[in-house]
């Protein structure tokens, strides 16, 4: 049995979408317990070259939004990079995970040789074929930003550990 395009993409991007807003969530409850401003998290920086937790959170919903959509053949919908507060990349996760919930399988099957074309910079384009995109592409993508906003909040001693990456089975 071979593994659909949308089967391969969707529920992979809920699960860690969903695992992430529990990272969140447990940002704010962490705060909390020790009485400070949870929205300290969203300007926190690995190193001074990378960019913070609200970056890796917009990075890993774009990624999975425009996955989904270039695989359909549509347009992703465009939202501001203007989160600042936890609360707010709650939002952002769950208009994510309403966006890729609403590309059906039909839509995004049967792209495996679609040609996916997408700017890298001003004077770069990458051209790949679906599931090219999808496997050496898009799905690294995601998770390498979702590993850093984890990353991020276990280094601001978030109580998170790996069950909580890999998210609910």
């Amino acid at each position: 049995m071979t593994l659909s395009m949308h089967t391969s993409s969707a529920p992979t991007f809920l699960r860690t979408l969903t695992a992430m807003s529990s990272w969140l969530q447990a940002a704010e409850a962490h705060a909390s317990a020790r009485n400070f401003d949870a929205d300290q998290f969203v300007d926190f920086q690995l190193t001074p070259d990378m960019k913070p937790l609200s970056f890796q959170v917009q990075a890993a919903c774009d990624s999975a939004k425009l996955c989904v959509a270039r695989l359909a053949g549509t347009n992703a919908p465009s939202w501001a990079d203007d989160e600042s507060t936890i609360g707010d990349l709650l939002s952002r996760v769950a208009k994510t995970i309403e966006y890729v919930n609403s590309v059906s399988a039909d839509q995004v099957d049967g792209s495996e040789e679609r040609v996916i074309e997408m700017q890298a910079g001003p004077d770069r384009t990458f051209t790949f074929t679906g599931e090219d995109y999808l496997r050496g592409f898009a799905l690294p993508n995601f998770f390498f930003h979702a590993t850093m906003a984890y990353a991020l909040l276990r280094q601001g001693g978030v109580p998170i550990g790996k069950m909580e990456f890999l998210g609910a089975p």
